[in-house]
């Protein structure tokens, strides 16, 4: 599986509970720019709307060759799952206040476009802070390390 895009954001925004494949229903133009990498997954999240599954705010940009046949870049996009995955999904947002976000976007061996979707819980500032004081760290120990060699 070759990756196209990955959400860095939502791993440091949400704390990453479980992580589920989906298909995704694209137009012919959307999975030519996603085959060039033309994806953007900030902010991009999904929701229970009725019995489906929809993704929003996933950016893919215009393919530049299909003149007016183009797609919205931020249209609504419906998710592929197995009913019984969505009715599991469901329960568990709805039960625990969780959300669904997309952490990466990749193709398979076969050419298909297929999505990384996390059950996530949001992060409190204080943890967000702390994740940042312990990255520095980190740095600062390797940095030392490095000088103590030479």
């Amino acid at each position: 599986m070759k990756p196209v895009a990955v959400n860095k954001q939502a791993y440091f925004n949400y704390e990453i509970l479980e992580t589920f494949e989906a298909g995704i229903a694209l137009l012919g133009s959307e999975v030519k720019s996603v085959r060039e990498g033309r994806v953007s997954l900030k902010d991009s999240y999904a929701d229970v709307k009725g019995r489906e599954i929809f993704l929003y705010q996933l950016h893919i940009s215009p393919y530049e060759a299909a003149n007016i046949f183009n797609h919205d870049p931020l249209r609504i996009r419906k998710l592929l799952l197995h009913k019984r995955e969505i009715k599991r999904l469901t329960g568990k947002i709805r039960e625990r206040g969780l959300a669904l976000v997309v952490t990466r976007v990749f193709l398979t061996d076969k050419g298909l476009v297929k999505i990384e979707l996390a059950l996530a819980k949001g992060k409190k500032l204080y943890e967000k802070k702390e994740v940042i004081k312990e990255r520095d760290r980190a740095r600062e120990a390797r940095a030392a390390l490095k000088n103590a060699r030479r």
